[in-house]
């Protein structure tokens, strides 16, 4: 299957910023953006699969709460787990 990048990254933003929950909007939004041009394919990929997780479990994990589900140890959701959240102006 041939992946265009830039699309994929179109798509990754997008999701990011349209969550459903304007905490999890801002919050997913300011990370995507910090990363998205310095991330491998396979990194994009994990974003990808981090952004369908629902909005609880991943709002819970990154807060370090108990979630339903078990979420993959990568290096995408590390750094969103270890994401220091600053709103930018």
């Amino acid at each position: 299957m041939n992946i265009n990048i830039d699309q994929l990254k179109k798509k990754i933003i997008y999701r990011s910023n349209y969550r459903g929950t304007k905490e999890m909007d801002k919050l997913l939004g300011a990370f995507t953006n910090k990363y998205i041009n310095e991330l491998s394919n396979e990194d994009l990929t994990n974003l990808e699969k981090l952004l369908e997780i629902d909005d609880n479990n991943l709002y819970n994990f990154y807060n370090g709460l108990k979630i339903d589900i078990k979420i993959e140890e990568n290096k995408i959701n590390l750094l969103f787990k270890n994401f220091k959240y600053e709103e930018y102006k």
